[in-house]
């Protein structure tokens, strides 16, 4: 079981506590947990990810075990402690200013 945390404006959306639990098949990366989270959640298709390119929108970002995956390939294995259930996956929304 992967655990998920989503930033408040994803929960509201899709109406869920601030943590998921999914289940995903094969290698655990970015990609299959976004799969395995937009299969079960529809209403976040496109929040997270372009729907064409399937591109990390710019003001998300990615964290395991206190590391920023945001730019690691999306097909690159998590963490064991991710892919075990536990540590979660964060999907952070990302703070802009100056």
């Amino acid at each position: 079981m992967i655990r998920v945390i989503l930033p408040y404006h994803l929960r509201t959306l899709a109406q869920v506590g601030p943590e998921v639990e999914l289940t995903v098949e094969g290698l655990v990366t970015p990609r299959s947990v976004l799969d395995a989270l937009e299969a079960r959640y529809p209403m976040l298709r496109g929040t997270i990810r372009d729907h064409v390119t399937g591109q990390r929108r710019p003001m998300l970002r990615y964290f395991a075990c206190e590391e920023d995956l945001s730019l690691e390939s999306p097909d690159a294995p998590l963490p064991e402690a991710v892919a075990s259930g536990k540590e979660p996956f964060f999907i952070i929304g990302a703070i802009a200013g100056g």
